[in-house]
């Protein structure tokens, strides 16, 4: 094994987080948004405003956002110990789930949410955006399934 005691839980746990959001990205990508789309519009919209409510809160945040201080840590631990083995998949794994889930969420993704948000569900505006919404919010959803899903890999190889 190429790593052990605590840090070898770091790495663990970091597989376990980054696993899961890419599992519920993943469900995004491949069959949540495509039944959202296939909705009228004011429906669509009305749904998605509701999940992006529902994802603030704990379950999700805690996963979301613990990962990325998980990654971080990893990160920051990785540079300090700089181990024989492992490195370079330790760190790879923190900046693809850093930049390319959960940067990337916070440039790409929240803001459309946010613009989404802001539309009434029932209105011409809601209804012209919303094609854009599902179009864009997916294609940069399905780069933050595969980080994600790169990040698990990347930590699972550094512990094997």
């Amino acid at each position: 094994m190429a790593i052990d005691g605590p840090y070898f839980v770091l790495t663990a746990l970091g597989v376990v987080g980054t696993g899961l959001v890419a599992g519920v990205f993943c469900a995004f990508s491949t069959f949540v948004m495509r039944g959202l789309a296939a909705l009228p519009p004011a429906q669509g919209v009305a749904a998605m405003k509701a999940i992006n409510v529902a994802a603030l809160r704990p379950p999700f945040m805690l996963v979301f956002i613990g990962s990325a201080v998980l990654c971080a840590v990893i990160a920051v631990v990785t540079f300090v110990l700089w181990p024989d083995e492992g490195t370079v998949e330790l760190l790879l794994g923190s900046g693809l789930y850093l930049f390319g889930s959960f940067g990337l969420t916070m440039v790409a993704n929240v803001p459309r949410n946010d613009a989404l948000l802001k539309l009434d569900a029932g209105t011409p505006e809601a209804a012209a955006y919303w094609t854009t919404y599902v179009r864009e919010w997916t294609a940069w959803n399905h780069v933050r399934t595969v980080a994600s899903a790169a990040a698990a890999v990347s930590y699972v190889l550094a512990i094997a």
